[in-house]
């Protein structure tokens, strides 16, 4: 890669090989410290546990046992938004946000997918009753919550027109 596309989306780069580690080094303090799948600790009791749970499906458990097929559904979105910021001639800050935090929450997923078979789900909010989740699932809902931002976020302000009389 050049050197002058990676200063040019440095947000980018910089959110998604952040957020690929601190999702990995989660993922891997709780397979180190649960003994047992299904394990909990409370945090706060009845609302907020972590809770050490395989995943072989995708968000929701949805494609349960599909493990095959979402590793490179995993492997293709990551490529794919690669390839498609290599080529974005401008992409606003928030724009690189989202898109760094998208590609973290992928390829965080599909590291564990390609490696084990499934992906490691441990933060649980028993309060509303949530499918177990992971850091790389709150990186990728918040990349669609910042896309979504900047898509209704104007790239330039109108000009206010001066009434010269």
């Amino acid at each position: 890669m050049s050197s002058k596309f990676i200063r040019r989306k440095r947000s980018f780069w910089l959110v998604a090989i952040l957020g690929i580690i601190f999702d990995q080094i989660t993922k891997y303090l709780v397979v180190q410290n649960f003994t047992n799948v299904g394990d909990s600790i409370p945090l706060w009791q009845g609302v907020f546990h972590l809770t050490y749970v395989i995943n072989t499906g995708a968000a929701f458990s949805f494609f349960t046992g599909q493990v095959d097929i979402l590793r490179w559904i995993s492997l293709i979105v990551s490529l794919l938004l690669v390839i498609f910021v290599w080529y974005t001639p401008k992409l606003t800050l928030i724009e690189q946000l989202g898109y760094g935090f998208i590609l973290s929450g992928a390829v965080g997923n599909g590291i564990d997918r390609f490696l084990f078979g499934y992906v490691v789900d441990f933060i649980d909010f028993r309060l509303i009753n949530f499918p177990v989740f992971n850091v790389a699932d709150v990186a990728i809902n918040l990349g669609v919550l910042l896309l979504l931002i900047a898509s209704f976020t104007p790239l330039s302000k109108p000009q206010k027109k001066v009434d010269r009389k």
